[in-house]
């Protein structure tokens, strides 16, 4: 993937977790990375960035990109030809992987505004490794995971609740029964 490209992706996330139910614009993005990070970059800048008409950036600009969208640095460079966004090494992997494969399973899931936020979300906290070890501690009681989504997502709850195999179940609401 080129850099114009994961810079137009990032943008069309950020609005998605920001809850815009758009892609920000880059003039946006230019406004919030002003009002949030106290720097500057030029929409004309963003727009070569991502037209390709600058295929590199400078590090200061790369290091503003990457806090505003909460990525490491690295990631912010074209993909090498013939690179695979998929972990294939077998040492172990650091946070800043972690949080780069969680980057790239929200491409993946783009289509999906809530799996795609989601695991943006978890990518952009600080602690990922400590997230995914919570998360899986609270799949080891099924229970408190749909307490959690009642307390959480009291909307979806309603609906949808998980079953002992981990499987989602319809649930009605309180005394009504089903047809």
């Amino acid at each position: 993937m080129k850099l114009g490209e994961k810079i137009r992706y990032l943008r069309s996330v950020e609005g998605s977790v920001r809850g815009l139910k758009r892609e920000m614009t880059q003039l946006e993005v230019v406004r919030a990375i002003r009002k949030e990070l106290g720097r500057s970059i030029s929409q004309s800048y963003l727009s070569q960035i991502e037209n390709g008409a600058r295929p590199h950036l400078t590090n200061s600009t790369r290091m503003l990109l990457a806090r505003f969208f909460k990525v490491h640095p690295g990631y912010l460079v074209d993909d090498p030809e013939g690179f695979h966004t998929e972990l294939t090494s077998h040492l172990p992997a650091s946070e800043d992987r972690l949080d780069l494969w969680l980057i790239d399973g929200a491409e993946r899931f783009r289509r999906d505004g809530e799996v795609s936020g989601s695991l943006l979300k978890l990518a952009k906290h600080r602690d990922t490794r400590k997230c995914l070890i919570l998360i899986g501690a609270i799949l080891e009681t099924p229970e408190l995971l749909d307490r959690l989504l009642q307390v959480l997502r009291p909307d979806q709850s309603r609906h949808l609740a998980s079953r002992p195999d981990g499987r989602q179940r319809k649930v009605l609401p309180k005394g009504a029964i089903e047809s």
